[in-house]
Parts: C-alpha cells; sequence; structure tokens
C-alpha cells in the first residue's frame, strides 16, 4: 500500500504528461508556418510536428503559400513625356523563408486571410508602379516591358522585404492612355512593319529566285555531268565489248584453223592408207598373175596324173573354195561391221565433247576408215589368194575355162552395135557371110589384143591342150561355159563340142568363135 501511495505521483505526473503531449501535439503542413510561442522561445515548425503546452504557450499560423496581386492604377498616370497612362500588372509574393523575414512576416500577417495580405501588399505596389511610370517613356515602356517590370521590382523589393515579403514575378498586361498615343505609335510600326515586311519580302523573293537559279545550275551541272559519265561508262563498255569480240573472233579462228589442220592431217593419214592398200592389192594382183603361170603348169601335170579324180577334187575343191569364200566374206562383213560400230562409238563419245576435241574424234573416225579400208583389202588379197591356188590346181584347164567364159561377153560386146540396129537391108551375094566374118574379125582383134597384152596366146594354148589329149589318144576335154551358172564340167561328147550363149537382149544367138572351128577341124 505504501508503495501504491509512493508511486502516486509518479503515476500522475505520467498522466498529466500524456494529457499534455495528446491535447498539446500540433504536425505543421509544409505551406503554413505553426509558430509556438509563450512559455518558451519562440518556435517555427513547417512540415513537421510539436507539442505545445496548454495553457502556458499559444499556436499562431502564418500562410507560405504564394499570393497573386492584380496590381493597376486606379487613374491615368503622367510619365516622363507626360502623356497620361495606365497600366495593368500581375505580381507574383510570398513570404520570406528566413527566420528574420519570417519574424517580420509574423508581426504584419500573423493569422490573416489571404485576401487580407494582398489587399495590405496591393497599395505598395501599385505606388511603386507609378514611381516607374513617370520615369519612362511610352515607347520605351510600350517596346520594353521586360526592362519596364525589372525595374519596378528594384523599386518595391525593399518595400516588401520590411514587410516580411518576396516579390516572386512582376509581369505588365497592358498599357493605355487617353490621346490614342498608343494607336497612332502602332500605326507608324504598322507602316514601318509593312515597308520592312515588303522590303523582307522583295530580298526572300530575290534570294529565293537566286536560289532557285543556283539550285537550277547546279542541277544542270549535275545532269550534264551524270550524262559525261554515263557517257564515258558507255563508251568504255562499248570498247571493252569490242575488245572482247577482237579476243573471241581470235579464238575463234584459232581453233578453226586448228580444225581445219587436224582435218587435212586425217585426210592425209587417209590417203596414205588409202594408197598402201592399193598397193597391196597391186602387189597382191602382181603375185596373183605370177602364180597363174605356176598354176597353169601344176594344174597340166595333175590333170595328167589324177584324170580320173579330177573331176571329184574339183568339186570338192570348189566347194571348199566357196565355204572358204562365204567365211571370209562373213568375217570381213563382220569385221566391217564392227569397225563400223567402233567408228559410231568414237563418234558419239567425240559429240559429248566440246568443238576442240572434234579433231580428236576426226582423227578416230579416220583411223576406223583406214582400218576398214585394210580391212577389205586384205580381204580381197585373201580373195585372191584362194582363187589363185584354185587356179593352180585347175592348170590349164582353168585358163581354157577363163578363155571360154570371156569369149561369149566379147562375141556379145562386139555384135552388141548390130542390136541396136532396127533393119538392115543387104543386096548381093555373100552380105550375110560377110557380115558374119565381121563379127568373127571383132572377136579375133580381141583374143589378138588379149594375146599382145598378157603374152597369152590362145590358140596356141588350146591347140598344144587338144594336141596332148590326141597324142595321148584320149579324146580332148572341151569345157562348157553356161554365163548364169560359174560352175565349170569336163565332158567327153561323142562329136566336137560347140560353144553357145544364150541371147539376152535380142534373142541373137552369136557366131562361133575361130578357137571353136579349130577344135573342129582338130577334131574331124
Amino acid at each position: 500500500m505504501e508503495t501504491l501511495l509512493s508511486a502516486l505521483p509518479f503515476i500522475g505526473g505520467g498522466i498529466v504528461l500524456l494529457v499534455i503531449i495528446c491535447v498539446g501535439y500540433v504536425k505543421a503542413p509544409p505551406d503554413t508556418a505553426f509558430i509556438i510561442s509563450g512559455f518558451r522561445k519562440p518556435r517555427v515548425l513547417i512540415g513537421r510536428a510539436g507539442i505545445r503546452i496548454p495553457f502556458l504557450e499559444r499556436l499562431d499560423k502564418l500562410s507560405l503559400k504564394m499570393f497573386s496581386v492584380d496590381v493597376k492604377t486606379t487613374d491615368f498616370v503622367p510619365n516622363a513625356e507626360y502623356i497620361n497612362v495606365k497600366v495593368d500588372a500581375t505580381v507574383k509574393i510570398r513570404v520570406g523563408q528566413s527566420e528574420e523575414m519570417m519574424s517580420l512576416a509574423a508581426k504584419f500577417f500573423l493569422n490573416e486571410q489571404e485576401t487580407t495580405i494582398i489587399s495590405r501588399v496591393q497599395d505598395t505596389l501599385e505606388g511603386n508602379m507609378r514611381e516607374i511610370i513617370g520615369q519612362m517613356k511610352l515607347s520605351e515602356m510600350v517596346t520594353d516591358r521586360k526592362a519596364f517590370g525589372e525595374r519596378v521590382q528594384q523599386n518595391a523589393v525593399p518595400d516588401l522585404e520590411r514587410m516580411g515579403l518576396e516579390l516572386m514575378s512582376f509581369n505588365v498586361q497592358s498599357f493605355s492612355d487617353q490621346n490614342g498615343v498608343i494607336d497612332d505609335l502602332g500605326i507608324d510600326n504598322i507602316s514601318k512593319i509593312k515597308k520592312d515586311a515588303s522590303i523582307a519580302k522583295a530580298q526572300a523573293d530575290r534570294d529565293i529566285a537566286i536560289a532557285q537559279a543556283q539550285a537550277a545550275k547546279e542541277a544542270n551541272d549535275a545532269k550534264v555531268q551524270s550524262d559525261m559519265e554515263i557517257a564515258e561508262k558507255q563508251t568504255s563498255l562499248a570498247i571493252r565489248q569490242a575488245e572482247l569480240k577482237q579476243q573471241s573472233d581470235i579464238k575463234r579462228a584459232e581453233a578453226d584453223a586448228a580444225y581445219g589442220i587436224q582435218e587435212q592431217e586425217q585426210r592425209r593419214s587417209i590417203e596414205v592408207a588409202s594408197a598402201n592398200a592399193d598397193i597391196a592389192k597391186t602387189e597382191r594382183e602382181a603375185e596373183l598373175r605370177q602364180r597363174e603361170v605356176e598354176v597353169t603348169k601344176q594344174t597340166l601335170d595333175a590333170e595328167i596324173r589324177a584324170k580320173a579324180d579330177a573331176e571329184r577334187y574339183a568339186q570338192e575343191q570348189q566347194a571348199e573354195a566357196e565355204l572358204y569364200k562365204r567365211q571370209k566374206e562373213a568375217e570381213a562383213q563382220r569385221y566391217e561391221q564392227e569397225q563400223q560400230a567402233e567408228a559410231i562409238k568414237k563418234r558419239a563419245e567425240a559429240a559429248k565433247y566440246a568443238k576442240e576435241q572434234e579433231a580428236a574424234g576426226i582423227a578416230a573416225v579416220g583411223e576406223a576408215e583406214a582400218r576398214a579400208i585394210e580391212a577389205k583389202a586384205l580381204a580381197e588379197a585373201a580373195g585372191i589368194d584362194k582363187k589363185a591356188e584354185a587356179m593352180k590346181k585347175y592348170g590349164q584347164a582353168a585358163i581354157v575355162e577363163m578363155v571360154m567364159q570371156a569369149l561369149p561377153e566379147i562375141a556379145k560386146n562386139v555384135a552388141e552395135p548390130l542390136s541396136k540396129v532396127d533393119k538392115i537391108t543387104m543386096y548381093g551375094d555373100g552380105n550375110s557371110a560377110k557380115l558374119l566374118a565381121d563379127i568373127v574379125t571383132g572377136t579375133n582383134q580381141v583374143t589378138q589384143g588379149i594375146t599382145e597384152g598378157m603374152g597369152i596366146d590362145i590358140q596356141a594354148l588350146l591347140a598344144g591342150l587338144i594336141g596332148g589329149k590326141l597324142a595321148s589318144g584320149e579324146r580332148p576335154e572341151v569345157v562348157v561355159v553356161n554365163k548364169s551358172d560359174s560352175t565349170t564340167a569336163a565332158e567327153k561328147p561323142e562329136k566336137a563340142p560347140t560353144v553357145q550363149q544364150k541371147p539376152e537382149a535380142n534373142e541373137q544367138t552369136e557366131a562361133p568363135s575361130e578357137t571353136e572351128n579349130e577344135a573342129d577341124a582338130e577334131d574331124k
């Protein structure tokens, strides 16, 4: 209990302190200054909190907002030129932020409303503005409002500072006078402005014309320069194209020349191969003619020794010769086809390449043709060899066979001109015999030409052959030749044979040759 009693003073003091805090707590906004004065030294609260002791201290408020004061002269005021002028302006003021100025403002405007403050300051500002109006000319005020406002501020600031206020800005709204001097100045200025505007417009038009002319000149110069550059580029392009065309023509001419040279070389190779083949053929023919003589001798001996087997042997040999000939012809034909296929293949391969490879293709074709010609010549030479071997086996009978095969054709060719005659009319005796004698004479002339050209005496050959047969007691063998059949047969007729040839074109039987007449005579 005693403890409680001893604590009562502290509790009471705490309660009192709490009440004082709750009742005396104040918080000032940023645009208002709270001034606490009384028990302690005066304090100013702006935008912060504080504690006022109730009953011992008081709280006063001072607005810190910026006020707008409309300042105008109530009547016309004469200026430095004694021209009555009225001025309307707007002034912005506020309470100074320093402690000294705030203390001064508190003395004059503490707890005052905004309107009261404006009305008290308005008279002071108007008086200062009147002073400045009396010091300046009308033209200066109208043309340089900034200077007028600055002079008014300089004149009003000391008065406002003594009241704890700051002048924030001074803006002139309008000027007016009783006699219309400002309007006259405006007219003069308007004329001057119009004059200056006309001069400026004329100068601007001149500058525009000059600029347009300069621009047109520059544009024309640029166009001319561009055209010149285009012409130069086109000229360079044409020159370059001409140079490229010249180089192309040179290359094409070189390619054509190379192609011509290669073609000539191939043609020369083909000609050389053809000439070699002709030479080989000629040599083989010469050998054939030489062997024909040997064959003739050997054939006569063979016929005497193997007369009984001659026909059978001749047929077998002929069949083998024909078989061999067909085989060789087939081989030659196959070889030619292979060479042609090879040539076609070479040409197809050559077509894939560019023209520069065309010469190689021509060379391949030329070589193929040369090989074909050489193969053909070799095949012909082989055929001639086989023929020579056959002729060698036949002997004189082969020669007689060749002669007898040729005589009907000779007689036909001798009598050929007469077949072209539609009708022959003869007068006198022996004219028909004379015509026949002329044909026989023509045939004899052919046989004599063979004797003189080849060195083979047909009459002596036939006479020797028949004489030999008669001397041996055998009847002579006469070779009967049929042009439509190449097979030769040896027969022994009952009486002397007569060689005939069936008519072909004019159904005319040819006269017997001189050799046949001699054979008939010998048989008789």
